[in-house]
């Protein structure tokens, strides 16, 4: 029987597969072998046929790492999965350490052994510190040809996935594969290379106006691509996924490869200089280019940016799925106000409601994450799903916390919202009024040119820090259009990235606050970076945010005392904005009801 992983995955699977690993690894003449979350692609969610470590650990989290030697493991998570790791794995197998800290272990644990790693699972910018700490150790950093893994997965791994690869018309995407094979290809040019091989599943989506299903929750296609500079390119795929409709889609300039076809294609690339994204694209990349004699040109994948930075159609497309999503979240949200204050629910009915309501909008293709619903305790676990053991009832007196978004054609969606149960507390009131400040003031703020996320973060915390209060996420992270719903370069955080934020770039803005073992809080919208503009008596041209969602904010849970003129103001235009765009899209009870939720505070 094939296994797969979710949240129920339990602390057993250490003790059943750290043996059979440990045998691999001494067929090998290994000693100790790192297992990073990521696979081939470097992706943040994994098919199951991907997920090394949670086969050999039971960890799930999206973020992790897990160093295995003969006689010891050690587990490497951030601060999202304390909880989930701790239930997820066995301290009698696993020590538990921060995710930062893996280097430093093994500077400390490797003495002298050999460490053996798969070159296809790791970027070059993530050996560098482990190859510096190895040699600090003593100890040998070995790549392996065949993953020891995988050779003690053999038996029960489930298969690679084969979704079909499918066209994306251009009326989403507001732009044809053929131009933006044409632009990136005069970037490579540019860049002074012959061509640029691309392994992310976004930019092999957005480059070629293709979508799949390869990846959870997100329309991605598994695959590679190698483009020449004159816009000509060849695209590697499991022939399963080719579909009837493909090869006419791309057209004459695009060959269609079989992916064991590729190693070769890398080697035909010899005296050629190369593009490749060296924090993208895994190490086993770089080696066979070396080793067939390509000059490598390591830069950021010249897709990136094109694809982060959203055209016309995309953010017209986003703007109309967060109206439909809009309606739905209205629904749900009219539930929760009136049938969850009697009936109290446990928190995967919750979530079971909110995917119907998103489903009966009829234009859903997928979620675009596991919905989240902490009730209580568990909203004070940021990224806390309801599955097994740790579903709660939603009770009176307490928060309910719920994240979740939707995949539509023309758009990805991703919004939280914090729920009064039965009448607040003043605390709840007090707490939930300083993370809608933080909200606002990214919300409204205005910034030159060549600004990241990261110069923004401070801006948004500063009303809570005030308070003496933080939060341990980052404020916002980029969108897709109609594909992941993490999508980089962009975010808003205290760390990272110096990025700047670019006209059309969609990122969340998800302040919150979390008290262990009692609730959580956090409001989060989407919103897309508009035109520099010199604002009215100014002089600079400063670029700001147009709100994407639109969905009410519960008003029983603002203290407007604390709030100023200015945010009094803001919370009304927005509610008032709420009303005119989701309004005509519900009716009867529903509609009275959002009427009530978005009148003037």
């Amino acid at each position: 029987m094939r296994q797969t992983f979710d949240e129920t995955t339990d602390p057993s699977f250490g003790a059943k597969h750290l043996p059979l690993l440990r045998a691999e690894m001494a067929k090998h003449g290994l000693d100790g072998f790192l297992i990073p979350h990521e696979d081939e692609h470097q992706n943040e969610y994994l098919p199951d046929a991907n997920e090394r470590l949670a086969w050999a650990t039971g960890f799930t989290g999206s973020a992790g790492a897990a160093v295995v030697f003969q006689d010891r493991a050690s587990m490497f998570t951030d601060g999202r999965y304390t909880v989930q790791v701790k239930a997820q794995t066995d301290p009698a197998l696993f020590e538990r350490r921060d995710l930062t800290e893996v280097a430093a272990y093994l500077e400390t644990a490797a003495k002298g052994a050999v460490i053996g790693y798969d070159p296809r699972l790791h970027s070059p910018d993530a050996l560098v510190a482990f190859k510096a700490a190895a040699q600090k150790a003593g100890a040998a950093l070995k790549p392996v040809d065949v993953n020891p893994l995988d050779l003690a997965w053999s038996a029960d791994r489930p298969a690679q996935p084969t979704a079909p690869v499918v066209p994306h018309e251009d009326v989403y995407s507001g732009e044809s594969h053929a131009s933006k094979r044409a632009r990136i290809g005069k970037a490579v040019a540019e860049a002074g290379a012959d061509a640029v091989v691309l392994t992310a599943p976004m930019s092999i989506a957005w480059l070629f106006n293709v979508r799949g299903g390869d990846v959870i929750r997100s329309p991605l296609p598994i695959g590679q691509a190698i483009l020449a500079a004159d816009g000509k390119a060849r695209l590697f795929l499991d022939p399963a996924k080719v579909t009837n409709a493909l090869p006419g889609w791309l057209g004459d300039d695009v060959r269609i490869k079989a992916t064991e076809q590729l190693a070769d294609a890398l080697d035909g690339l010899a005296g050629q200089r190369v593009m490749i994204d060296p924090s993208l694209s895994s190490a086993w990349y770089f080696d066979r280019l070396e080793a067939a004699g390509a000059t490598v040109v390591r830069a950021m994948d010249p897709c990136a940016i094109p694809r982060a930075a959203k055209n016309a159609v995309e953010i017209e497309g986003s703007r109309q799925a967060h109206i439909r999503d809009g309606a739905a979240l209205s629904r749900f949200l009219h539930w929760v106000d009136t049938v969850v204050q009697e009936t109290l629910p446990n928190e995967r009915e919750v979530v079971e409601a909110l995917e119907r309501f998103r489903e009966e909008t009829g234009a859903l293709k997928d979620l675009s994450f596991d919905t989240i619903a902490g009730a209580g305790p568990n909203g004070a676990l940021p990224h806390y799903k309801p599955v097994g053991a740790t579903i709660r009832n939603v009770e009176k007196g307490s928060l309910l916390l719920v994240d979740g978004g939707g995949q539509y054609l023309d758009g990805t969606t991703d919004v939280t919202r914090t729920m009064a149960v039965g009448e607040p507390t003043a605390d709840q009131r007090h707490k939930f009024t300083l993370v809608l400040k933080a909200h606002i003031a990214m919300a409204t703020i205005r910034f030159p040119a060549g600004t990241s996320g990261m110069a923004l973060d401070a801006i948004a915390r500063a009303p809570m820090w005030a308070a003496g209060l933080d939060y341990d996420h980052g404020t916002g992270h980029g969108v897709g259009s109609y594909l992941g719903v993490h999508e980089g370069p962009q975010r808003i955080a205290k760390w990272g990235t110096a990025q700047p934020l670019l006209e059309g770039m969609i990122l969340s803005n998800e302040p919150g606050y979390y008290r262990e073992g009692h609730w959580g809080i956090r409001i989060e919208t989407l919103q897309v970076v508009t035109p520099a503009v010199v604002p009215e008596g100014g002089e600079r041209p400063m670029h700001g945010f147009e709100q994407l969602t639109f969905a009410p904010i519960d008003r029983k849970l603002i203290a407007v005392d604390l709030l100023t003129p200015d945010e009094r103001d803001y919370v009304d235009a927005y509610h008032a904005e709420t009303l005119a765009k989701v309004g005509p899209l519900v009716d009867g009870e529903v509609r009275a009801w959002l009427e009530g939720a978005c009148a003037p505070l």
